[in-house]
């Protein structure tokens, strides 16, 4: 869990970088979203097998799972 959200930081980093523009939450709300986007990607890899349980997801899987719940997340506070 620890190593998820380390890589979750690494992520909502990564997911700004990627998506950028304004974001109506600031920095800190996009290094959440980072977070909760690893958590995601590592819940939906697991329900679909592509990882094992207790397995954090992949890099990639969490900059996706970020930038998805990011775009959400701009989409809602328009």
């Amino acid at each position: 869990m620890l190593w998820t959200l380390l890589i979750g930081l690494l992520v909502g980093l990564v997911a700004k970088l990627l998506m950028p523009g304004r974001d109506p939450g600031g920095f800190i709300v996009t290094i959440v979203l980072g977070i909760a986007g690893a958590f995601v990607a590592s819940l939906v890899g697991q329900t679909l097998g592509w990882y094992l349980p207790g397995q954090p997801a992949g890099f990639i899987g969490s900059v996706v799972g970020a930038m998805v719940l990011l775009g959400l997340y701009r989409a809602l506070k328009r």
